[in-house]
C-alpha cells in the first residue's frame, strides 16, 4: 500500500528541487548558490539532485521554465485563440498578466537576470529565445491584429510592442530599490500605462 505514497513523491521532487532553487537564488543570487545548498533545501543528497539537473544552468533553466514559462504559454495561447477585440485582451487578460509578474516568483528571477545576467551570457540569450521573444512576437501579433481591425492607427507601438511591458521592469525594479522609500501600487500604475497607450493608438472614427 505505501507503493502509490512513494511514486508520489518521486514525481514530486523535481519541483521541490526547482522551489528549493528559487529560494536559493532569492537569498544568494545565481553565483552564490551552490548546489549543495539547493540539495538541503530540498531536502535530497547532491547525487539525487543531480540526477535530474546536471548542472547549476540546467537547475536555473528549469526554475525559469516552472515558474515563468507558464505564464508566457498561457499568455501566447490566449492571443492566439482570442475572441476578444485586441483592446479587450489588452484591458483584460494582458493587464491580468502584467500585474501579476511583480507580485508572483517570477520577480526574483527577473531581478537576478537584471543584476547578474551580464556576467553569465549564455543564460542571457536562452531566456531571450524562449521567453521575452516569445512573447514579444505574441503581443506584436495582437497590435497588428488591431490595427488590421481598424481598433488601432498605426503607431510606434508597431514596431515597439516593448513599450506595453515596461512598466512591469519598471515596477520591478522600484520594488527593489524604492519602496522602502516611496510605496508604488504596482497594479494602479501597470493600469494606467496600458490606459495610455490605448488612449495614444486608438483608430479615429468618424
Amino acid at each position: 500500500m505505501t507503493e502509490p505514497r512513494f511514486q508520489r513523491r518521486k514525481e514530486d521532487r523535481p519541483a521541490e528541487i526547482t522551489a528549493a532553487a528559487l529560494a536559493a537564488f532569492a537569498e544568494n543570487g545565481y553565483a552564490a548558490t551552490r548546489v549543495d545548498d539547493v540539495a538541503k533545501r530540498a531536502g535530497v543528497s547532491k547525487g539525487l539532485l543531480y540526477l535530474y539537473f546536471k548542472t547549476k544552468e540546467e537547475l536555473f533553466k528549469a526554475v525559469i521554465r516552472s515558474f515563468i514559462s507558464p505564464r508566457i504559454d498561457a499568455l501566447i495561447s490566449n492571443v492566439e485563440e482570442t475572441e476578444l477585440s485586441a483592446e479587450e485582451f489588452l484591458r483584460g487578460p494582458f493587464l491580468e498578466f502584467a500585474c501579476s509578474i511583480p507580485k508572483s516568483p517570477a520577480r526574483v528571477l527577473l531581478k537576478l537576470m537584471v543584476a547578474e545576467g551580464p556576467k553569465h551570457p549564455d543564460l542571457i540569450a536562452w531566456y531571450w529565445e524562449h521567453v521575452v521573444s516569445r512573447g514579444i512576437t505574441a503581443l506584436r501579433m495582437l497590435i497588428q491584429r488591431g490595427v488590421k481591425n481598424g481598433e488601432f492607427r498605426e503607431s510606434a507601438l508597431d514596431e515597439f510592442p516593448q513599450l506595453l511591458v515596461t512598466p512591469i521592469f519598471f515596477s520591478l525594479l522600484w520594488k527593489l530599490l524604492f519602496q522602502p522609500h516611496s510605496e508604488l501600487d504596482t497594479d494602479q500604475f501597470i493600469g494606467a500605462h496600458v490606459d495610455m497607450v490605448l488612449t495614444t493608438i486608438k483608430a479615429e472614427t468618424a
